[in-house]
């Protein structure tokens, strides 16, 4: 009898925990998680709604939902739900372009007392089969390209590097293909004279770094003629960043090289009223022990320009170039990169920046 009235006084204590536990607004998940299986790219969007019951003894108010990724969509109950009564919190994810296992949290912050909740959604996306409009989805008339942008990358001052673009006839007809406005360091020229309907090819490009007569990063854009005519919109956009190559300097070479030092590479103006120009002056020297050349100043946007005072410095000779930004319209923070392009083996692309806020 004993046992059966301790029993009793126990369940009573746990149930007084309880909902002394739960005094206030409560939200109760029936899951935290759904396994969505397996879910086709191309099969539209899927949707899963978390129902949840305000175990609580006050009105349960969700005040934020946040999902990990922007390809997943949530919406929650608005209003007030009281207490017995049930809400819900749905999830949609968007499985385009997105091939592949798929794990994402949904965090849903409430006035309950454990005031955040972490719900997920996982699955595996199965991919959809592609297309020849996927594999080539630029267009020049009936000419598909895989891109309209042939980047080179990275080219030297003495080499000259080779690279393809692959192309596709997607007409019923033969197609030629032809260029122009190429740059003279430039060749390009396609890997088959005449394309048949339905063929893949490529556009073969050589870029002779050592006939540029510039520094950095280098755009050019090409027209290109689809059986000799010109068709709206058809050029490609040809680029390349030209570096001096050092490879093959001596360890002495490089321990005599030029060393370019700059007193700061940073200026922060502050508060600075809108429209007003900024100038700044960039000081620098040649710590090294030969002529330090500066191959050219370079910034990130017409903003900002640069002026060189002197371009070639001898050993422990010191100079400066002046900076002007040009907000025009521009308000807020602001966050300007320059880079100076020099002959120092260890420093040959110097990012100087401007920042500062325009009120």
């Amino acid at each position: 009898m004993k046992k059966i009235i301790l029993s009793i006084i126990s369940i009573s204590l746990i149930v007084n925990f309880v909902c002394a536990q739960q005094k206030g607004a409560f939200i109760s998940f029936d899951k935290t998680v759904h396994d969505f299986g397996k879910v086709k790219e191309d099969g539209g969007r899927v949707e899963y709604k978390f129902e949840y019951t305000n175990t609580g003894s006050a009105p349960l108010i969700i005040t934020n939902v946040r999902a990990s990724c922007g390809c997943t969509s949530p919406t929650w109950t608005q209003q007030p739900v009281m207490p017995g009564q049930k809400g819900f919190v749905t999830t949609m994810f968007n499985p385009i372009r997105r091939p592949g296992m798929f794990n994402k949290s949904i965090t849903v912050e409430t006035n309950s007392q454990k005031s955040r909740n972490v719900l997920r959604i996982t699955g595996e996306v199965i991919p959809r089969v592609k297309t020849v409009n996927d594999y080539y989805p630029k267009t020049i008339g009936n000419l598909r390209l895989e891109t309209n942008h042939f980047a080179f990358v990275k080219v030297y001052n003495n080499q000259i590097k080779k690279d393809t673009l692959k192309i596709f006839n997607s007409s019923d007809s033969k197609m030629t293909i032809s260029f122009e406005n190429v740059p003279s360091y430039l060749t390009l020229k396609t890997s088959k004279s005449v394309l048949n309907p339905k063929e893949k090819a490529f556009i073969v490009g050589e870029y002779d770094g050592n006939k540029v007569n510039d520094w950095g990063f280098i755009t050019s854009r090409v027209k290109v003629k689809v059986n000799n005519q010109q068709v709206q919109g058809g050029t490609i956009t040809i680029s390349a960043k030209i570096e001096e190559d050092f490879s093959n300097l001596t360890e002495k070479e490089i321990k005599n090289a030029p060393k370019i030092v700059f007193d700061n590479r940073t200026f922060n103006f502050g508060k600075r009223p809108a429209k007003q120009k900024i100038d700044h002056e960039f000081k620098f020297k040649n710590e090294g022990k030969r002529d330090l050349v500066i191959r050219k100043i370079r910034a990130t946007c017409g903003c900002t320009t640069a002026d060189p005072s002197k371009k070639i410095l001898k050993p422990g000779e010191s100079s400066s170039f002046k900076v002007t930004f040009n907000p025009g319209s521009r308000k807020g923070r602001q966050r300007k990169s320059l880079y100076v392009i020099c002959n120092d083996p260890k420093n040959s692309n110097v990012r100087l920046m401007i920042n500062g806020e325009l009120e």
